[in-house]
């Protein structure tokens, strides 16, 4: 077996590029798919027959060159706006949405938002009704915050 990977070890740095691919996926900050370059790179090298000094050396050398040099210039041009880009239910906020469960005044009611439904509770003095039309203000967790949207604070 270990002669068997010695033998093809390029194998195992496709295997290390495409785990650093899959997990780039997860984090989006452009920083796991650096090793992802490295990996390649030192998979062409031990294809052409480098050794393993050669092979690291090739992996440390594309992964430094992708860290400083590639990563900023995709950072800049993939993620142009991210100071502005919300997600989650950060995305939720100033949202309209239609109460399905009354929202109580002391207690929570229920909101639909482009089919999900949220767990709500209300700033108002007075319970919102089912059907009633309203304005996502704020979050607590997955708690919106909502207003009715008729009562003048378009």
């Amino acid at each position: 077996m270990i002669e068997y990977l010695s033998q093809h070890l390029w194998q195992i740095w496709a295997v290390v590029a495409v785990v650093c691919l899959i997990l780039e996926l997860t984090a989006g900050d452009f920083f796991i798919i650096c090793f992802a370059v490295g990996a390649v790179f030192a998979a062409v090298v031990t294809a052409m027959g480098g050794g393993i000094y050669l092979q690291l050396g090739a992996f440390a050398v594309f992964t430094l060159i992708s860290i400083f040099l590639v990563r900023p210039f995709a950072l800049k041009y993939l993620h142009r706006h991210d100071e502005h880009r919300v997600s989650n239910a950060d995305a939720l906020l100033g949202r309209r949405g239609r109460v399905v469960e009354t929202v109580k005044t002391d207690g929570y009611g229920r909101v639909a938002i482009d089919g999900d439904v949220w767990k709500a509770v209300t700033r108002e003095g007075a319970d919102i009704p089912e059907g009633t039309a309203v304005r996502v203000v704020g979050r607590e967790s997955t708690i919106i915050t909502v207003e009715t949207v008729g009562n003048g604070n378009n």
